[in-house]
């Protein structure tokens, strides 16, 4: 599914807080929970209804994440970590991380979050089933399980963003850069 089968949502404030399926932001709009900010050039039609694609919408009440633990997975240990090897310190893409049990299984380690902590392939190889004691290695950060999930990133890049979406989204760099 592209882009532009997609729909951004933007809370009161005009901050973006999500992407649906432009078949859900349809509903929300018939429900009375947004507005239409943007729309597509394309249109849907029914019996009784033709109605522009949404590419924008705006909740109507205010947007609150609901409070619930996070998820113990590889992509929120690599986020609680800030995407760095917390041994050598160097920042990585999530595909050139792995994770690493600080106490290794082999002797009793725990696969938790107070247990594992992001760690690049030369250092993991590094350090093996010892302890980073034992492998004479120091750990930058000691591993704590989050009590919040890191801010929300909408990826999108200059070749796949709708036209529609531009004005409300932050770049981090040239939008019209070669």
């Amino acid at each position: 599914m592209s882009a532009e089968h997609h729909t951004l949502v933007l809370d009161q404030g005009y901050q973006p807080v999500g992407v649906v399926p432009w078949t859900t932001a349809v509903t929300m709009l018939f429900t009375d929970k947004c507005e239409v900010v943007e729309e597509y050039d394309g249109f849907v039609r029914s019996q009784l209804l033709v109605i522009k694609i949404p590419a924008v919408i705006r909740l109507l009440n205010a947007f609150r994440r609901k409070k619930k633990a996070v998820k113990f997975s590889r992509v929120n240990i690599y986020a609680r970590d800030g995407y760095r090897c917390q041994y050598c310190g160097d920042k990585f893409s999530m595909n050139e991380l792995t994770y690493d049990h600080v106490k290794p299984r082999a002797q009793g380690g725990k696969t938790e979050w107070t247990n594992i902590v992001s760690c690049c392939v030369r250092c993991n190889g590094w350090k093996g089933g010892r302890t980073p004691e034992q492998a004479k290695m120091k750990l930058i950060k000691k591993p704590v399980q989050p009590v919040s999930v890191p801010s929300m990133v909408i990826e999108v890049n200059r070749t796949n963003v709708p036209e529609a979406w531009r004005t409300y989204l932050y770049w981090t760099g040239e939008l019209d850069s070669e």
